[in-house]
C-alpha cells in the first residue's frame, strides 16, 4: 500500500543527505513501527511522505498512485498526524472538524456518526463546540487526530500521536490503529516508546543517519540473537551507526 523506494531528501547547505536511499513496503493489514534517536531522519522522512517537503530523487507510492505524479489523488488516501499540531485556533472545535470533512469532501450524511465515534472514544465530546485556543494541550492532540482520521483514509500515518494523551485515549488510539489494519488499510507509526511500537506493530524500521538499519517483522527479532528485545536491537543498530552522527539540515529535531 505504501512504498517508498530509494528516498533521498538534501536540506540546502546540508552536507550529507537528512535521507539516504531509504526504502520500505508496508502490506494491507500491517502496523509498521518507525523508530530512531533524534535528528535520524524520521520527520523529514515523514514530510516526504506526506508531500509537505520535496525529494530530489526516488519515489512514494501511496496505493499506486505516484505522489510527484499525482500528489492531489495520493495526499487524500493519507490521513496524517503530525508530531507539532497545528490548528486553527480561533475556530471551534466543530468548525475545524467540518472544514477537513469539506477538504476530503466526507458527505454530510455520514460526518455526524463519525464525529461521534471519535468525540466518545476521546472524551472530547463537552468541549467540541468551544474555541480550539481554549483546549489543553492534550485536548489539541485529541482534535488534530480525528481530524486527520474523519475521511477514513486507506493509510494513517501517525507521527507520536500518544504525545499528550491520557492512558484511555492512548489505549483506544491503539484499539483504532489495530482495527483499521484488519480491515486491509495500514498505519505508519514513528514513536519514541519503544514498549508501545513493540506492542503493536507488525514490523519496524529503526533509521539512523538518514539510512534504514533494520527493516523486519517484530515476530524475526529471535533470529538476531537479540532475545526477541526490539529495545537491545535498537540500541546495538544505532550504537554501531553511531560514528556517522545526525545528518546536518533542518532534520534535527528527528
Amino acid at each position: 500500500m505504501l512504498n517508498v523506494n530509494h528516498l533521498t531528501k538534501t536540506y540546502p547547505g546540508g552536507a550529507r543527505p537528512a535521507v539516504d536511499g531509504v526504502s520500505f513496503d508496508i502490506a494491507e493489514g500491517e502496523i509498521y513501527g518507525f523508530i530512531g534517536p533524534n535528528g535520524a531522519g524520521k520527520s523529514t522522512t515523514i514530510k516526504c511522505i506526506t508531500g509537505i517537503v520535496g525529494f530530489e530523487s526516488g519515489s512514494v507510492t501511496i496505493c499506486g498512485t505516484d505522489l510527484k505524479g499525482d500528489p492531489i489523488r495520493a495526499k487524500r488516501m493519507i490521513g496524517y498526524v503530525s508530531d507539532d499540531h497545528v490548528l486553527y485556533e480561533g475556530l471551534t472545535g466543530t468548525e475545524f472538524i467540518n472544514f477537513m470533512c469539506d477538504v476530503f469532501d466526507v458527505p454530510s450524511s455520514e460526518r455526524r456518526a463519525r464525529l461521534d465515534k471519535y468525540l466518545e472514544l476521546f472524551s472530547l465530546t463537552d468541549a467540541i463546540g468551544k474555541q480550539i485556543k481554549s483546549y489543553s494541550h492534550g485536548m489539541k492532540q485529541k482534535l488534530n487526530i480525528i481530524g486527520a482520521l474523519i475521511h477514513e483514509p486507506r493509510i494513517w500515518i501517525l507521527d507520536e500521536p500518544m504525545t499528550g494523551l491520557d492512558p484511555k485515549s492512548a489505549f483506544n488510539l491503539k484499539t483504532l490503529m489495530r482495527e483499521h489494519a484488519d480491515k486491509g488499510n495500514c498505519v505508519f507509526f514513528s514513536s519514541h516508546v519503544l514498549d508501545v511500537v513493540e506492542k503493536v506493530c507488525d514490523r519496524v524500521g529503526i533509521i539512523d543517519g538518514g539510512k534504514l538499519l533494520a527493516d523486519c517483522a517484530l515476530s524475526e527479532l529471535k533470529v538476531t540473537g537479540l532475545d526477541a528485545s526490539l529495545e537491545e536491537l535498537f540500541l546495538k543498530l544505532t550504537a554501531e551507526a553511531e560514528e556517522g552522527g545526525a545528518p546536518d539540515g533542518e532534520d534535527a529535531q528527528g
